[in-house]
C-alpha cells in the first residue's frame, strides 16, 4: 500500500488505505479455509505484533472474550444448581411415590413400644382344624402404636420401609377369611402407653391424686417388634364378622338379634357400639372406628328421657369413652364423658349416699328399683375406676368424691364375714341386706375386683383398699373354697347362712386374672398359686362340657361317684352368654407367666364359639345348652360384652407383646376398658 500527499497550497489532503485481496481471499472463491494461516491473516492488527497467538488479538478482543468466558461460567453454575434442585425433586418424589405404593390405604401407624415377649413351650397350631387358617408368611417385625397417648405421624426412619412391608404381608394374610372374603387391610395398630401427656389435660384439683409424668419411653423404642400372628388373625376375623352383623341390622341400637336380623334395646344408647370403641383401636380396624366415631359425634344424645342402669352404663359407656379418649387422644370422647358423667350424678343424691341403681338421664332423676329400695354391692362398689378418672381429667373433684364416700362407708360396715361382704345394700340406712349369704358371683363379684384395681390405679397408697382386698381373699381361702371328685378341681363355691354350695357362676372366673394381677404388684405369692389352680378349674368348666362352652353356672361334684365328672349342669343354668371372664384371666396368666398352655385353651375356646355360636350372616349369638352339639338352641342375641371384652381379651392373650396394653401402664376396669395408672409401677 502506498500513501500520496498533496501540495500546502492545492485541496485538502485525502490519505487513503489499499488493501489488495489475493484470490484465494476471496468470499466464495476456492472454498473456506481455516488454516491457521487464513486465521491469522484475517485478524485485525492494531499495531505490528509477533508470537504468541493470543497477543495477537487487540486489548477489545481480549476483553469481549475473557467477558464471555466468566458469562459462560456463571450461567453455567446457575444452571447447575437449578437443574440439580429439579432433579432432586424429582427423585425425592419418585422415592416418596414408591412408599406410597407400599402402604395400605387410609391406615398409618403409629410409633410403637415394645418390649420382649414372655417364653416357655412351643405354641401348638395344629391341632384345631375347624378353624384352620394358612399358614402365614414369615412376617417382617412390625412396632404397633405410640409410645405415649400423643398419636404423631410416623419418622421416615429405617423402620418406616418394615412398617410399610408388614401391613402388606398382613393384608395378604386376612384374604384367607372364607366367609367375609373381604378385602380390608388389617393391621395391630394400638394406642400405647396410657400416661397421660399433662400439657395437653386441664388441671387437676390439689385434691384428686395426680399422675406422675411418666418416664422416657426411648429405650422401648429400640427394643424388638412383635408381628401380629395367626391367632390374632382370627379374633380380627371374628369381631369384623360380629361387626358386620350390627352395622347391617342393628345400627346404633344397644344390641344385635343375629337370627332375626334385628336388633333390641336396654337403654338406647349404641351400647355395641361403645362397648366395641377401644377394641377396634386395639385390634387395629381403624376403618370400622372411623365409622362408629361419626355415630359418636352426630347421633350419640344423652339428652333423652331414659332410665338407665348406675353401673352398667358406668362401666360400658363411660369406661368405654374415657378408654377410648385415652387411646386416641380424640376430644370427642371426653366431652361425650363428662356429658354422661354428669347425668349419671343424680344417682347419689340418697340419704346414705349410698347410690340408686337408676337414673333418668334426661330429668335428672333416679331411684332404686320397683320392688326394693336395695342396691346390690357389687354396683355401688364397681363404678369407682371410671369416676374417678373421670375427675383427674375434667379436674372436677365431685366425681371422685361420691364414689369414694361409698368405698370409705363400706369400709366401716359390720355384717361382713372375714372380709367377705353380703350381695346387697340399703341406700336408704346405708346398711347391708340379706345378711349370711356370701358368693363371689353375681351381685358381689367385681366389688373385690375393685378393690385391688382402685389400690392399683391410684399409685398404691389407699390402705384400705388394700386392707380390704387382703381380708378378703383370706375369707375365700376360709370359707368358700373347696375341691371337687373325681380330678380334685379347687373351685369357689357360696355361704348360705353357714351353708356351703358347691355351685359357681361362670362369672367368678374373673378371680384367677385378679389374683395374678395383684401378685405381679407384690401381693402374697400363695395368690399365684391359687390363681393356677383356679384356671384350671375354669378350663374344664368348658373342656368337661360337650360343646366345649361353659354353662353360666356348674355345680362341683364333692363326693367321687362312677361314671360322673367334677362338673354337673342343672337344666335352667346350661345358657352361654358369650362371657369373657375365663378368657380375661387366660390373658392375665399367659401375660405374667409366659406359659403357652393358656394360650391353647383360649384358642379351643375361640374355636367352639366359631362352631356353635357363630351365625352364618353376621354376629354370634349366645345359646341355651351348651350339652347338645347338634341343637345349642340358639338365643338370637349377641350381648354388648363379646365385643367390648371376650374378643379383646382373646386379642390380647394371643399377643406376644407384653407392651400391647402394659399392664404396669393400664388397668381394666370389669368391662375391659383400659384406663392408666396414676403413678407408674
Amino acid at each position: 500500500a502506498a500513501m500520496y500527499s498533496g501540495a500546502a497550497a492545492g485541496p485538502p489532503r485525502r490519505d487513503f488505505i489499499s488493501v489488495t485481496l489475493g484470490p484465494e481471499d476471496a468470499i466464495g472463491v476456492g472454498g473456506y479455509n481455516n488454516s491457521k494461516a487464513r486465521r491469522r491473516r484475517s485478524c485485525w492488527r492494531g499495531r505490528a505484533t509477533r508470537g504468541a497467538k493470543w497477543k495477537q488479538l487487540s486489548r477489545l478482543q481480549r476483553s469481549v472474550i475473557l467477558f464471555l468466558f466468566a458469562f459462560l461460567a456463571v450461567c453455567g453454575v446457575i444452571s447447575y444448581t437449578s437443574m440439580g434442585e429439579a432433579w432432586k425433586s424429582i427423585t425425592n418424589k419418585s422415592l416418596d411415590d414408591q412408599r406410597t405404593e407400599q402402604e395400605i390405604p387410609r391406615l398409618k401407624l403409629a410409633n410403637p413400644a415394645v418390649l420382649p415377649a414372655p417364653q416357655k413351650a412351643d405354641d401348638n397350631h395344629g391341632d384345631y382344624p375347624e378353624l384352620s387358617l394358612q399358614k402365614p408368611p414369615k412376617l417382617p417385625h412390625v412396632h404397633r402404636g405410640p409410645s405415649n397417648l400423643q398419636i404423631k405421624a410416623p419418622q421416615r426412619d429405617t423402620r418406616l420401609k418394615t412398617r410399610h412391608d408388614t401391613m402388606r404381608a398382613v393384608d395378604a394374610l386376612v384374604k384367607v377369611d372364607k366367609v367375609e372374603k373381604t378385602e380390608k387391610s388389617i393391621i395391630s395398630w394400638r394406642g400405647a402407653v396410657i400416661e397421660p401427656d399433662q400439657s395437653t389435660e386441664p388441671p387437676v384439683s390439689s385434691k384428686i391424686t395426680e399422675p406422675e409424668k411418666p418416664s422416657s419411653v426411648e429405650a422401648e423404642d429400640q427394643k424388638e417388634p412383635v408381628p401380629i400372628n395367626e391367632r390374632q388373625l382370627a379374633v380380627i376375623e371374628a369381631f369384623r364378622h360380629a361387626w358386620k352383623g350390627y352395622k347391617d341390622f342393628a345400627w346404633g341400637h344397644d344390641e344385635l338379634k343375629p337370627l332375626s336380623k334385628s336388633y333390641s334395646e336396654w337403654f338406647g344408647l349404641g351400647l355395641t357400639l361403645i362397648d366395641a370403641l377401644d377394641t377396634m383401636w386395639i385390634l387395629g380396624l381403624k376403618e370400622e372406628f372411623e365409622e362408629a366415631r361419626k355415630w359418636v359425634a352426630n347421633d350419640l344424645v344423652f339428652d333423652k328421657n331414659v332410665d338407665v342402669n348406675l353401673f352398667e352404663s358406668t362401666i360400658r359407656i363411660l369406661g368405654g369413652l374415657l378408654s377410648t379418649y385415652h387411646l386416641s387422644r380424640d376430644s370427642l370422647f371426653l366431652e361425650k364423658a363428662k356429658d354422661i358423667g354428669n347425668r349419671l350424678m343424680p344417682a347419689f343424691k340418697t340419704p346414705s349416699k349410698i347410690p340408686y341403681s337408676d337414673v333418668n338421664i334426661g330429668r335428672g332423676t333416679a331411684h332404686p328399683p320397683r320392688w326394693t329400695s336395695d342396691s346390690t354391692v357389687a354396683e355401688v362398689t364397681s363404678i369407682q375406676l371410671e369416676f374417678r378418672e373421670l375427675s383427674r381429667l375434667t379436674g372436677d373433684d365431685k366425681f371422685q368424691k361420691a364414689v369414694d364416700e361409698v368405698m370409705k362407708h363400706v369400709h366401716t360396715l359390720s355384717g361382713k364375714n372375714d372380709g367377705l361382704v353380703p350381695m346387697f345394700i340399703n341406700t336408704n340406712s346405708g346398711q347391708f341386706t340379706h345378711l349370711g349369704v356370701y358368693t363371689l358371683g353375681a351381685r358381689a363379684d367385681s366389688y373385690y375386683e375393685y378393690l385391688l384395681k382402685q389400690w392399683i390405679q391410684g399409685g398404691k397408697k389407699e390402705n384400705e383398699l388394700l386392707e380390704d382386698y387382703m381380708r378378703a381373699i383370706e375369707g375365700v381361702k376360709k370359707h368358700l373354697l373347696q375341691r371337687s371328685e373325681p380330678k380334685k378341681l379347687t373351685f369357689v363355691g357360696e355361704l348360705a347362712h353357714g351353708h356351703f354350695s358347691a355351685k359357681m357362676d361362670h362369672l367368678v372366673c374373673f378371680l384367677p386374672g385378679t389374683l395374678a394381677l395383684g401378685a405381679h404388684n407384690g401381693l402374697a405369692a400363695d395368690h399365684m398359686k391359687l390363681a393356677e389352680t383356679l384356671i384350671e378349674t375354669c378350663y374344664q368348666m368348658y373342656a368337661q362340657v360337650e360343646t366345649g362352652l361353659s354353662p353360666e353356672i356348674v355345680h362341683f361334684n364333692l363326693h367321687a361317684q362312677k361314671g360322673h365328672k367334677d362338673v354337673e349342669i342343672k337344666p335352667a343354668d346350661r345358657h352361654n352368654l358369650l362371657r369373657p371372664e375365663t378368657v380375661e384371666s387366660l390373658f392375665y396368666m399367659y401375660r405374667f407367666t409366659g406359659d403357652k398352655k393358656y394360650q391353647d385353651w383360649g384358642w379351643e375356646i375361640l374355636q367352639n364359639f366359631n362352631r356353635y355360636t357363630r351365625v352364618p350372616t353376621g354376629g354370634y349369638t349366645s345359646i341355651n345348652n351348651v350339652q347338645n352339639p347338634s341343637n345349642p338352641e340358639p338365643r338370637d342375641k349377641m350381648e354388648s360384652f363379646f365385643l367390648g371384652e371376650t374378643l379383646k381379651y382373646m386379642f390380647l392373650l394371643f399377643s406376644d407383646d407384653i407392651d400391647l396394653i402394659n399392664l404396669d401402664k393400664y388397668i381394666f376396669n370389669t368391662e375391659a376398658h383400659p384406663l392408666p395408672i396414676w403413678v407408674p409401677a
